[in-house]
């Protein structure tokens, strides 16, 4: 009788941490039960938004639940940032974020309410090639010809941007520190605000990402006078490199990355990662991110340890960078 109840003690006393486990182990099963929004820190039209509503189709088949992608704009993206790094972490609220929004922003905002370093890392998705284009009608045909407009005409040439410590304002503030151009730099809510008014002629010029700039380049609705990398990109092979413009420091690659809330179960987040990882493998989105001009995340790149190690040398590098180029904080 004594042996009986102490087993019966002893199955009660493990009870507890049985139900746990299988609680646990349930949880993970079942995730997600309902819809996940994925917060894009930029309006439509640019290159978080392109590349984060590819993925998020195929998560959606994925994870056999809707993954809905919401644009949070404003403050170079670190409105969205807060909101996504301050959700609940369950994993049923993303961050798609950037080199900008997820890198620079903290040596750019002095009251960011995030620090991205502490934030639990899901993935990248890819990276981005910089072009710099001009409007149609621009007089500019080369490279050469819009740096000697600049430096003549200092803060006469318009220069749309995605918004301050956005990608592309990192971009063009590292043009303009290493050619001496310029420009009257004019903030948008978003890349894909301020590639409309390249197209539509009311801005000069502008650093956009290849997924912004590609379709418009093919299409002939703005010209682009240089990539910012060291060879021509294959789906915009027309455009000049940087050293082939005369230009062969500006090197620029962006990128972007899925983000859940610290916190966030690693049951889930294993979840989540799979999902990236298999959109990420399918040959028909590798060729849809490739057609927009941009680097697909390989196998090495991908995952949560390897973002994280990715954010541990680029918050510091673009520090850097941002004091060097003299952006101010805001």
């Amino acid at each position: 009788m004594k042996r009986l109840i102490a087993a019966f003690a002893a199955l009660c006393l493990a009870l507890p941490a049985g139900l746990a486990w299988t609680t646990r182990m349930a949880g993970a099963q079942e995730f997600p039960t309902r819809g996940i929004t994925m917060i894009v820190v930029f309006a439509p039209g640019g290159a978080t938004d392109v590349l984060a509503r590819i993925v998020a189709d195929h998560m959606s088949r994925t994870l056999h639940q809707r993954v809905v992608v919401e644009n949070v704009t404003g403050a170079g993206g670190t409105i969205g940032g807060a909101r996504g790094a301050q959700a609940a972490p369950d994993g049923y609220t993303l961050t798609v974020g950037s080199l900008g929004s997820h890198a620079a922003a903290p040596s750019i905002y002095r009251n960011i309410a995030y620090d991205p370093r502490e934030l639990q890392p899901i993935g990248l998705i890819a990276g981005t090639p910089m072009f710099f284009v001009v409007r149609n009608g621009h007089p500019a045909q080369t490279m050469a010809e819009f740096l000697a407009m600049a430096r003549e005409h200092p803060g006469r040439i318009s220069n749309a941007n995605a918004g301050i410590g956005s990608t592309n304002h990192l971009a063009c503030a590292l043009f303009s520190h290493l050619t001496g151009a310029r420009m009257n730099d004019i903030p948008y809510r978003g890349e894909g605000p301020a590639m409309n008014d390249v197209v539509a002629q009311q801005v000069d010029s502008a650093c956009l990402l290849a997924p912004a700039a590609v379709p418009q380049i093919a299409a002939g609705t703005l010209r682009a006078l240089l990539v910012a990398a060291t060879e021509r990109n294959p789906n915009a092979a027309a455009i000049p490199s940087a050293p082939e413009a005369g230009v062969p420091d500006y090197i620029f690659q962006g990128w972007n990355a899925v983000f859940a809330p610290r916190g966030t179960p690693p049951e889930v987040v294993a979840r989540l990662d799979a999902a990236l990882r298999a959109a990420l493998a399918d040959p028909a989105i590798q060729r849809r991110i490739g057609e927009l001009g941009s680097l697909p995340a390989q196998p090495a790149q991908q995952g949560p340890e390897a973002l994280r190690g990715l954010l541990r040398t680029e918050v510091p590098r673009w520090a850097t960078v941002i004091r060097a180029a003299g952006i101010e904080q805001q």
